[in-house]
């Protein structure tokens, strides 16, 4: 959900919020809040740093994060995605502020969630040249699939690919297995 527009935020002045269990974020100046997620929605998340986290571990040419987290590129923009991979040599440094080079940048949707995650940062994520971006749609039980030239996202219901450079092999994540039931 975003604020209305009568106020330019920046980086700075989100991290100054209070922390009252929602999740601020900025992006050009538009303050986007949003609620704690739903169960589903941490559950699917949980099931994807998994399966991310045992492919990095075989392939370790990225380090995973999840939300919450600043990442910043600019005064006017803080983001948090749910996960994200960022190069070997800025995660070394431990420091949000030097964590520029994402390498996969994962949303689940959230009913708040969805526009902000499928219009505002997509359009960021795409802006800052991430290779990919998946923004993760529980209720349809599929995944649209970003890149920074893409006019439209791959929409996929069976299987994610991703090919990072440096790899040796794909990670290849079996939806089925990310929205399966409890």
């Amino acid at each position: 959900m975003s604020m209305p527009a009568t106020q330019y935020y920046t980086a700075e002045m989100v991290r100054s919020l209070p922390e009252d269990g929602n999740r601020y974020e900025t992006v050009h100046g538009e303050l986007l809040v949003t609620p704690a997620p739903r169960a589903l929605h941490q559950r699917v998340q949980l099931r994807l740093l998994l399966e991310l986290g045992n492919y990095l571990r075989d392939q370790p040419i990225g380090e995973l994060y999840a939300s919450p987290a600043d990442i910043s590129w600019t005064v006017d923009t803080l983001v948090q995605p749910d996960l994200f991979v960022v190069e070997i040599s800025e995660a070394r440094t431990l420091d949000w502020t030097r964590m520029q080079t994402l390498m996969l940048a994962v949303e689940v949707l959230s009913p708040s969630s969805a526009r902000a995650d499928r219009f505002t940062k997509r359009r960021l994520y795409q802006e800052q040249r991430i290779p990919l971006y998946w923004v993760v749609d529980c209720d349809a039980e599929s995944v649209e699939v970003w890149t920074p030239e893409a006019l439209f996202p791959v929409v996929e219901k069976e299987r994610l690919i991703w090919r990072p450079e440096g790899a040796a092999l794909p990670c290849i994540i079996e939806l089925a297995e990310i929205f399966a039931p409890i």
